[in-house]
């Protein structure tokens, strides 16, 4: 399972809708392989080099986007990152959507919590939130 803290969950969703209006819309995660399908606001769950959650909005060409990482899988924090990444994630690099529009209303309905946690299934993936001290 990896944690990410709900404020900065939050601000990259804002960042990604700001990049877009500033932009012109939502980057595609796939490359174009599934034109329109995840162009709108979200996150990109990124497992590369540790596993983290990136704004999607368009951005301008030099621009970064706004990248939080999993509080177990962060390389700056954690000399385990790369085992922890194959033990949640796998061992191949990859990304999934997450839609900002089912995230945002699951957040509002608990104001205690403190951050998004996400469980990894043979072939799915599980999101809850969670008060963590």
């Amino acid at each position: 399972m990896l944690s990410f803290p709900l404020t900065s969950v939050r601000d990259a969703i804002a960042r990604g809708r700001t990049d877009a209006e500033a932009n012109g819309g939502f980057r595609d995660p796939y490359y174009g392989l599934r034109p329109g399908k995840d162009q709108k606001p979200g996150l990109w769950l990124v497992g590369d080099h540790g596993v983290y959650l990136m704004s999607n909005g368009q951005l301008l060409d030099g621009a970064k986007p706004l990248v939080v990482y999993a509080e177990e899988c962060d390389l700056s924090t954690n000399d385990d990152w790369f085992d922890v990444k194959r033990r949640t994630f796998g061992s191949d690099d990859g990304v999934d959507f997450i839609d900002a529009e089912q995230l945002e209303p699951m957040m509002a309905a608990a104001p205690e919590a403190t951050h998004l946690r996400i469980l990894f299934h043979q072939d799915s993936m599980q999101l809850t939130l969670t008060a963590k001290s």
